[in-house]
């Protein structure tokens, strides 16, 4: 389309800030209405909008269809998904979580190889039509799994409480409209959420490797390549962070559910950091490797560990809301990242310096974490 990098970075970041303020609203609509219905109404239009750009040929077509993209996609669904696991399963939620975000990150991690083949066989038009044809024929069949009911109410208190933990609490499937009837005090609001300062740590993890990933994703190939690798090794590096992303994912899952969160949110920040510090010293050869390691390592721990802990800490009955908030700020966050360094690229002519600086982000919120103390109801910023 002859749109230079800084200013495909700057579209990608205007569209994403207007995709990501929608992000609460859906939440809502998770909490108040059907999830499978929600959930399919997203997919059919994500279908349309990647239908839609098949037929953008310049810089406003592509940003009207990144808002559709980052809305509906990586966004709305992502986000519906999450809520419909966290509510589905009271047992090892954790595991679950980890399953479904392992699946999902694995998908994002291969998807520019499959696609660059693609393209290369039928060209970006017909790609994206192809794109919107996958969507329709998996995830409408995939959605017709997801239980058909209401929000899912627990009786004996939150998801905090020890025998809903160990899979013994009970609960009861209601509509809409009996939801504020029966909804325990135990589980939080989104007002009450947000006066935590867990949530903005939680919040803020998530958005600043959304960030931070998303920036060296997005400009992959131009920042290995100025470590002296080759396009094809440059797009090859997406094989171990997908390796690492899918083994973290795993394993943290599996552990969230009976380990302090705290832990892995220190961790994830600081492989983080390790990654964009390292940049500089990265090579063809093992040292490519290893950097792909460290960074999906911390992406994939990070995906394992916050949608169960979201559900530990605040409940799932309104848990669309509070986590459609932050996701909100993730992709608002994610925005960021590739017009950041693009932008520190121009200002100083490599991606080395621009990455140091970055790094400062996440090592200040793993310093913060340390000092937060976990959410409690009887606080009394949560009175009323």
């Amino acid at each position: 389309m002859g749109i230079d990098r800084t200013a495909l970075s700057l579209s990608y970041l205007t569209a994403t800030l207007i995709g990501a303020a929608f992000q609460p609203l859906i939440g809502k609509a998770s909490d108040r209405w059907n999830v499978r219905v929600v959930m399919a109404a997203i997919a059919i239009g994500f279908a349309i909008v990647l239908v839609g750009l098949s037929f953008a040929h310049e810089l406003f077509g592509l940003t009207f269809g990144y808002i559709g993209v980052r809305m509906a996609g990586q966004g709305a669904l992502s986000l519906t998904v999450v809520t419909a696991v966290s509510r589905a399963i009271d047992h090892r939620r954790g595991l679950a979580l980890g399953i479904a975000s392992a699946i999902g990150s694995t998908g994002i991690s291969l998807a520019p190889v499959a696609l660059e083949r693609l393209i290369t066989a039928v060209g970006p038009a017909q790609t994206w039509r192809w794109e919107a044809l996958a969507v329709i024929v998996v995830a409408l069949p995939a959605i017709l799994f997801v239980r058909s009911t209401g929000r899912r109410e627990y009786t004996t208190g939150n998801s905090c409480d020890p025998d809903i933990e160990a899979g013994t609490g009970t609960s009861v499937d209601t509509d809409s409209a009996q939801v504020a009837d029966v909804r325990p005090s135990t589980d939080w609001t989104l007002p009450q959420a947000r006066r935590t300062g867990m949530f903005w740590v939680l919040a803020a993890a998530v958005a600043s490797s959304s960030m931070l990933s998303t920036g060296l994703a997005f400009h992959q190939i131009a920042v290995l390549g100025g470590q002296g690798l080759s396009p094809a090794e440059a797009a090859a590096n997406f094989i171990p962070q997908t390796i690492a992303a899918l083994l973290a994912t795993l394993l943290i899952g599996a552990l969230i559910d009976s380990m302090n969160p705290k832990i892995f949110i220190i961790f994830s920040m600081a492989t983080t950091s390790a990654a964009l510090l390292m940049l500089p010293l990265v090579a063809p050869g093992w040292t490519a490797i290893t950097y792909g390691l460290i960074l999906g390592a911390a992406g994939g721990c990070l995906r394992g560990m916050e949608g169960a802990t979201f559900a530990r800490y605040y409940g799932v009955t309104n848990i669309g809301a509070i986590r459609g908030l932050a996701t909100a700020i993730s992709l608002g966050a994610s925005a960021l990242g590739p017009y950041a360094m693009a932008l520190g690229t121009d200002l100083t002519g490599s991606f080395a310096l621009p990455a140091a600086l970055l790094a400062v982000i996440p090592i200040g919120i793993a310093i913060v974490t340390v000092f937060t103390s976990q959410p409690r109801h009887h606080d009394p910023l949560m009175a009323g």
